[in-house]
């Protein structure tokens, strides 16, 4: 989130017909690239208790996901 360079997403239409498929990869690229995150994330003023707050929980949910990955691995054993 904290990206200081900018980054172009770039599409080119090979063939004319091809201009919905060319739309979705366009979108595809703006979603990986994390560009609309930035900019929701930016949109409102968020205090840092709040921003720390979230990314802990967010930190919880994946470690607990790994977890419930691990015991259901290791049960399979």
């Amino acid at each position: 989130m904290g990206r200081r360079t900018p980054v172009n997403v770039t599409v080119r239409i090979n063939h004319p017909d091809q201009t919905m498929r060319m739309i979705k990869k366009f979108i595809r690229k703006v979603k990986k690239s994390g560009i609309l995150d930035e900019v929701r994330a930016k949109e409102y003023y968020e205090k840092p208790s709040d921003k720390k707050r979230r990314e802990r929980k967010k930190r919880k949910r994946v470690l607990d996901k790994l977890q419930r990955e691990r015991d259901l691995k290791n049960r399979d054993r």
